[in-house]
Order: C-alpha cells, then sequence, then structure tokens
C-alpha cells in the first residue's frame, strides 16, 4: 500500500497545475526569429500548453491520474526547453531544471 504522501489528490494536482501555468507565464523564447531553433522552440512550447490544457481538462472531470500525468508531460517540455537554452527562464531554479 502506497504511503500516505504518495496518494494523488486533487490538492497535488492543482498544485502541479498551478507551478506549470506560473512556468508558462515566466517562458520566453530565446531563440533568434529566423533559425531552426526558434520552430523548435514554438513546437515545445505548443507541445507544452496542448498538455497543460489537457491537464486542466481531466482535473476537471475528476480524473486526476491523467491529469498528473499530462501536467508532468507539459512541465517535461517546460524543463526541456529551458535546459537546452530554447527557452528564457531567467535563471529560474524552483520552477525549472538547468543545467548549471
Amino acid at each position: 500500500m502506497p504511503s500516505k504522501g504518495a496518494l494523488l489528490t486533487e490538492e497535488r494536482v492543482e498544485k502541479y497545475i498551478s507551478l506549470t501555468s506560473e512556468a508558462l507565464l515566466k517562458v520566453k523564447i530565446a531563440a533568434p526569429e529566423k533559425s531552426f531553433n526558434r520552430r523548435l522552440a514554438e513546437d515545445f512550447l505548443k507541445m507544452a500548453k496542448a498538455y497543460f490544457v489537457d491537464a486542466k481538462d481531466f482535473a476537471d472531470k475528476g480524473d486526476l491520474v491523467n491529469a498528473f500525468a499530462c501536467v508532468n508531460y507539459a512541465h517535461g517540455w517546460l524543463d526541456s526547453g529551458a535546459r537546452i537554452g530554447l527557452f528564457d527562464v531567467g535563471g529560474d531554479d524552483r520552477l525549472f531544471t538547468l543545467y548549471e
């Protein structure tokens, strides 16, 4: 049986949705306008936003497992983009997993 701290609750899902919402507001595309990396950054951001919308939809329906999965995918896209330099996140290592 999982420990009490491992339970998936509405509060836990809402906490991660809130963190990812904050991260989405902070992300700025760092790649130059006409570069291939710009297209990559836009695609990473599009994927993050799509998963984020799905997370909120699942949460609204009470499907906590899929909401939690989607919000983690959304944040993973943001973390990946920040870590490889597609996004400028102002050095925020609270919301993002940076390289250094």
